[in-house]
């Protein structure tokens, strides 16, 4: 577990506010390469991409076995430290969620608060929280420390409340998410700048934002206070319009 254990820590330090660590969402072993040789420190992998790619459906259309599959797969791959998008956690005992992800390779993971195999219910604050404190004590129990990237969906949800509704809400899941030994914290949705700038100074920890690969830019994120950039499922996207445009000729 020691060079597992050391990238936790290299990957850990790398989530600075107002110095983002940006960290290019994959899906395989060549677009995590191809993140790898563009010379970022980091990457993580989305489930939307993912699942994508096994032509399967986001929203844990996966099982956890099937994502630690890939998961491997990458993490033979490269050597820069590699994060995990886990959805709600498929289910899984938060043990053998901790257990799959080390011996995949991997040394971070998002966990989200919506359970999709309950008909996509928004946990409620404290479940959540009390869900982030068992997988950490779980990686407590291990030699590494796996870096918890805690997220809400409430900016996602108008079913949450009025935008400033929101804005409460999401304070207070982080927020309880932090205490509960949260590493990152991710209000995923939320991209007025304004309001990242926000939320990055009130809540305690590093704070994660998304991105489109084709507009803006690490400068922009880091004025806003952001340590954290992942892309979600939209390089993927974007690669795909490329694709679509170099195809045209041969139509």
């Amino acid at each position: 577990m020691t060079s597992l254990s050391a990238k936790a820590v290299l990957f850990r330090e790398l989530h600075k506010p107002g110095d983002p660590v940006i960290l290019p969402t994959v899906w395989d072993a060549w677009s995590a390469k191809t993140v790898q040789e563009a010379g970022f420190a980091g990457l993580t992998i989305g489930s939307h991409p993912l699942a994508d790619s096994m032509g399967k459906e986001d929203r844990e259309g996966m099982a956890f076995t099937d994502v630690l599959g890939r998961v491997r797969e990458i993490t033979a791959a490269v050597d820069i430290p590699v994060s995990v998008d886990l959805e709600s956690g498929y289910g899984v005992k938060p043990a053998d969620l901790i257990d799959g992800l080390l011996e995949a390779g991997a040394v971070g993971f998002n966990l989200e608060d919506t359970v999709h195999k309950e008909d996509g219910r928004l946990r409620e604050p404290q479940e959540h929280a009390d869900l982030v404190g068992e997988l950490r004590r779980a990686s407590d129990a291990t030699d590494v420390h796996v870096v918890i990237n805690a997220r809400t969906d409430v900016f996602l949800r108008p079913d949450t409340g009025a935008p400033e509704e929101r804005f409460g809400s999401a304070l207070e899941r982080l927020r309880l998410a932090a205490a509960a030994g949260a590493d990152v914290l991710y209000p995923v949705g939320a991209r007025d700048p304004e309001v990242l700038r926000a939320l990055c100074a009130e809540l305690p920890l590093p704070v994660n934002a998304i991105g489109f690969p084709e507009q803006g830019s690490r400068v922009q994120f880091a004025g806003m206070g952001v340590a954290r950039v992942s892309f979600g499922p939209f390089l993927q996207r974007a690669l795909t319009a490329e694709a679509n445009r170099l195809f045209l000729p041969w139509q």
